[in-house]
């Protein structure tokens, strides 16, 4: 595993030794989860930013699309 070090106010780290406190973790532990979970939602933010700059991919009308469901005329 690679460690790697990074410089974070005060007020970062008070808040992160409570999340660690709290949580019964390490520092390390709470880093490297947000870290993940940052990154996941990263990966899922650039999918949905290029899919809706695909000018292959088609535009649905809300309002077609509920009254497609809803079968109302």
């Amino acid at each position: 595993m690679t460690q790697i070090t990074a410089r974070v106010s005060d007020t970062l780290v008070a808040a992160l030794d409570a999340a660690a406190r709290g949580l019964k973790r390490s520092r390390a532990e709470i880093v490297r989860q947000a870290l993940e979970r940052y990154l996941e939602d990263f990966d899922d933010l650039t999918v949905t930013l290029e899919r809706l700059r695909d000018p292959s991919d088609p535009v649905l009308d809300w309002e077609q699309v509920r009254d497609d469901l809803l079968g109302s005329d």
